[in-house]
């Protein structure tokens, strides 16, 4: 009986270990990963690292003299576009580390 209970623990210790290990990877990953986020049918443009770090902002040279207050809009809605869209990844890595399990809200791996 102790033998099954000290392999099943050390079952659990890999399976941790190896999560643990896998969420590594995952961060690694999205710390690499760039999103695009754009507004205003592409007119603005900002490409954000996985770690929500604006990396490139591109805007219309025709929409700069037009209308300054329209870019500041566009510029807005193309942030958060950004960032919605690494949410969005990085569940989606996060997902395949968990293997589709649901966390509770506010969980977060590696432990």
């Amino acid at each position: 009986m102790r033998g099954g209970l000290g392999n099943i623990l050390q079952q659990a210790q890999k399976m941790q270990e190896d999560l643990q290990k896998q969420m590594a990877q995952a961060q690694k990953e999205l710390e690499s990963a760039e999103v695009v986020g754009s507004a205003g049918g592409g007119m603005v443009s900002v490409t954000m690292s996985g770690r929500h770090e604006a990396r490139r902002v591109r805007i219309d040279a025709n929409l700069l003299k037009d209308d300054p207050e329209m870019v500041e809009d566009l510029l807005a809605a193309a942030i958060n576009d950004a960032v919605n869209k690494v949410a969005e990844l990085s569940s989606s890595r996060m997902a395949k580390v968990t293997g589709g399990m649901n966390l509770p809200p506010g969980f977060k791996l590696p432990f």
